[in-house]
């Protein structure tokens, strides 16, 4: 499969498209990546060198590759983190280019707003954009816990609670497709504390997974970015919700394992590259 993705790219670390286009190679696909910011790190450091890459300059790329009539090829658009408001249009025209070229590519719009730990990290103006033009139009929707808390103005606390936040957000859908929505981390108060799950809704069911929460000191960003990529790769390719959810699951908990024996911050993508496309330990998604 042809991916195009419009995400982050960080020279140090794997966030973004840096996270999402090692992965999905390694699976075998294309990534056509276009990056919408320039950055030497990731900004989970506090500090760090480069910019947002001009949305005049993001369009010309998309425009260049939709000249070369690649397009129609295009299986999927992959959207991340949006680091200036000017670039929101942009991304919402690569969709609408990408959709005529193409009706049956789907676009997976991970929300990239903020985290629990650090709460919301964009800025201003992103998160309406998200909410009220952006998801609405994408076929698969991708926030961890904060972000649907934040996009839905609800506080999830238990199962029940996510099942309608994630529903409310299907329910704002404004273009025929799959509606989809995949929660990439859910906390909630009634669940073991020693796990971490991923929860994936459709318009009739829903999907649970868990998996075992490893103690890092500083957990990885980008775990988010990857899972969002494997997630739709797996997804397109079987078209089944349960495997899709199993197989990303079980791909990130291995690389998290394999980022933690190496005591490292970053994801380790490259040295756990074995485990991430044959996990030692796998996961299986329940239907609620």
């Amino acid at each position: 499969m042809r991916f195009l993705s419009l995400q982050s790219h960080v020279a140090y670390g794997y966030v973004g498209n840096r996270a999402a286009t090692f992965p999905l190679q390694r699976l075998g696909h294309e990534v056509w990546a276009v990056n919408t910011v320039e950055f030497s790190n990731h900004t989970g450091y506090g500090a760090w060198r480069g910019r947002t890459a001009p949305a005049d300059q993001v369009a010309e790329i998309v425009q260049g590759i939709e000249a070369l009539g690649l397009l129609p090829r295009c299986d999927a658009l992959l959207t991340g983190y949006v680091g200036d408001a000017a670039l929101a249009d942009v991304v919402l025209d690569t969709a609408r280019r990408v959709r005529a070229a193409n009706p049956k590519a789907v676009w997976c719009c991970d929300p990239v707003l903020g985290d629990i730990d650090t709460g919301l990290y964009v800025k201003p103006g992103i998160d309406v954009f998200f909410r009220e033009h952006a998801l609405p139009a994408a076929d698969i929707v991708t926030p961890n816990h904060f972000e649907l808390e934040l996009l839905t103005g609800r506080t999830v606390s238990t199962m029940a609670e996510a099942l309608a936040a994630a529903r409310t957000l299907m329910a704002r859908k404004l273009l025929k497709g799959p509606k989809l929505a995949l929660i990439t981390s859910l906390r909630r108060a009634d669940a073991p504390a020693d796990q971490i799950e991923m929860v994936a809704v459709s318009a009739d069911a829903a999907w649970r997974i868990a998996t075992p929460l490893i103690g890092f000191e500083i957990a990885p960003n980008g775990t988010g970015d990857a899972v969002a990529a494997l997630f739709t790769a797996h997804w397109l390719t079987s078209g089944d919700i349960a495997d899709a959810l199993g197989r990303a699951a079980s791909s990130i908990f291995a690389v998290l394992q394999v980022t933690h024996d190496l005591g490292e911050r970053e994801l380790q993508l490259v040295a756990g590259q074995d485990q991430l496309v044959s996990p030692p330990r796998r996961f299986a998604a329940e239907r609620l």
